[in-house]
Parts: structure tokens; sequence; C-alpha cells
């Protein structure tokens, strides 16, 4: 394992958003000036908007919030949480550890080396910029008892923000979490069992906190995050509320499944009524969102007047197109 105690180190100190001379780390941290600058470069690689000033040192342009093991585990109803700096993926994390783990257990990071979204693509995870969390949960009930799990917890996060004073917040079609029609978080939900079995799921969790806009070209829709949006909030309280949302929530889905949050989930729907373009594999349907059915497929009103369901998909807001 590549020892990043030094980097780690000289995270800590930058993360208070003051300025630093590379000679001054350099002296604390026993290594050449040199030595600092590289460090400091493959910390930009990590993501981290440090800026540097001839003859000055190093600042911190967006200062970071890092993770407190101690202030999160003292919110907690459970202590069943490990608190990770580097990691390949916390959904990967827990895949690797899924026979041992009981439901409820959760992995949090502060960088993802190879975080990813839906469909294979890479969820972009500057360091102790967003919340990365994901969480184990098992249902006896087999794979078939998972229908409509993704918007469920699109449903709890969205119910948490709301929570914390951000009532502008909204939920999209499958997996998403919107902020003024852009996104602002997102969910990943990996499954392993196959029919009849016991269902073995792992939850992953992206909220964009503070990840600055220079990184606009590794990510391939429009987003924000709470920063941008003028929303300061605290990341250690944040985790520890969506922790405990969360574990009491998908028990609550355990014993009643999907038919419990569909109100809730259409209270909160960023396209209800709204027109938009649904994008397949091979085609692009138009047409007007109507909300969701009773197994989580998205309803969409076409040109005809009919409205047809869907399974998958992602929709985006559009102007409907004439004929």
């Amino acid at each position: 394992m590549i020892d990043c105690s030094i980097k780690l180190k000289l995270i800590t100190f930058l993360s208070d958003g003051n300025m630093y001379s590379g000679e001054k780390l350099g002296r604390i941290l026993g290594i050449s000036r040199a030595a600092v600058n590289k460090h400091i470069s493959q910390l930009k690689e990590w993501g981290l908007n440090i800026h540097s000033m001839p003859s000055q040192g190093y600042i911190l342009l967006t200062p970071i919030q890092l993770l407190d093991s101690v202030m999160i585990l003292s919110k907690l109803n459970n202590p069943s949480i490990s608190i990770i700096n580097i990691v390949d993926s916390t959904n990967q994390y827990l895949l690797e550890r899924i026979d041992i783990l009981q439901s409820g257990d959760t992995c949090i990071a502060e960088y993802q080396q190879a975080g990813r979204g839906r469909r294979g693509r890479q969820w972009f995870s500057p360091f102790g910029a967003n919340l990365y969390l994901s969480m184990y949960w098992r249902l006896d009930q087999g794979p078939e008892s998972v229908v409509g799990l993704s918007l469920v917890v699109s449903v709890i996060l969205a119910e948490v923000l709301w929570k914390i004073g951000i009532t502008d917040i909204r939920v999209k079609w499958p997996n998403d979490i919107y902020l003024y029609d852009r996104k602002v978080g997102g969910i990943l939900v990996e499954l392993i069992g196959a029919t009849g079995d016991t269902a073995k799921i792992v939850i992953g969790i992206g909220i964009n906190i503070s990840m600055y806009t220079s990184n606009n070209l590794l990510i391939n829709q429009n987003w924000i995050n709470l920063d941008a949006a003028g929303i300061q909030i605290n990341r250690n309280e944040l985790a520890a509320q969506l922790i405990n949302h969360l574990r009491y929530s998908l028990y609550q889905f355990e014993q009643q499944g999907f038919n419990a949050f569909i109100k809730r989930w259409l209270k909160l729907d960023n396209f209800i009524n709204r027109p938009v373009k649904l994008l397949l594999a091979n085609q692009e349907v138009y047409g007007i969102s109507r909300g969701i059915d009773r197994q989580g497929r998205l309803l969409l009103e076409q040109a005809n007047g009919k409205i047809k369901s869907w399974v998958s998909g992602d929709i985006s807001l559009r102007i409907q197109q004439k004929d």
C-alpha cells in the first residue's frame, strides 16, 4: 500500500485556508522544499484547489472540512462505520467485505481513487470536497424486494437535506438529487443475490458540497454544489444525520416496501408535469413526465396523449419537440 501520510499531514495544515511557505512545511514534515512541491502537485491531482504563490508558499483556495470520526460517532445511533481517508470506492470497500457485514454497516471516505456511478461512469471524487458514503443492507425477501430502492434512497437523502434547511432540494428519476435543475447528488445501488436468494445490497451516495468549478471537464452533465448555491453545511453533521435516517428508513422499506415512499417521492419530483427527454440506449423519447407508478417506473405522456411506463433510461429537461 502506498504511504500517503505526508500528503495527509499537508492537507491537515492547508485545510484552514491559510498560507504556508514551502520552507515551513518542509521543516515541520522533515522533507525538502522540492519534496513539498512534489506532494503539492499530487494533491492537485486529487482535486484539491491549491494555489502556489512564488516566494510566499501554498494556499488552499477552497478550504475543506475534514471528516471528524469523534463527532460523527457521537451522533450515531449505531457506531458500525468505517471512516477512511483514501479508498478505491466506498461501494467497493463494502463489496469486498460483504460476507461479514450487518445491515446498516457504513463506509465514508475523504477521497475515492476510482469512484463510480451508474452504467460504469466515473464519479469524480476530489479529496474532502464532497460526501462519499456507502451503506450495506440485507433483504431476506430476495432481489424482487429491491424494486424501487434507488428511488427510496433518493427520497431519504432529499428529506435529510430538506431537514437541514435546503428546501429547494428535489429528486430526479431514477436516482439523482437536484437543486435548481442541476445535479447535486447521485446514488448507485449494487445488488448481489440470485432470484429467490437473500439480496445483499450496497448503496453508494455522493453529495457535491464544495467541489470547485475548474473540474467541469471531468463531469458530463450540468451540476452544482451546495457551497456555490450559498448553502453552508457541516459535513460531519450531514453524514451522521444521513446514516441515522438511512438506517431507520431502510428498515421501514424492508417492512413496508416501496408503497410507503411513493407519495414522498411525488412531493419531491423535480420533473413532474414538465417536458422531458428520455434517453435510451438507441433512441430518444419526448413527452411530459407524469411521475412514477407503484413499481417505480417512469410515467411518460407522449404526443398521442397515452401514458407509457419506462423501466430504465436517463431523463433531462427539454422543450417538447413538435411533429
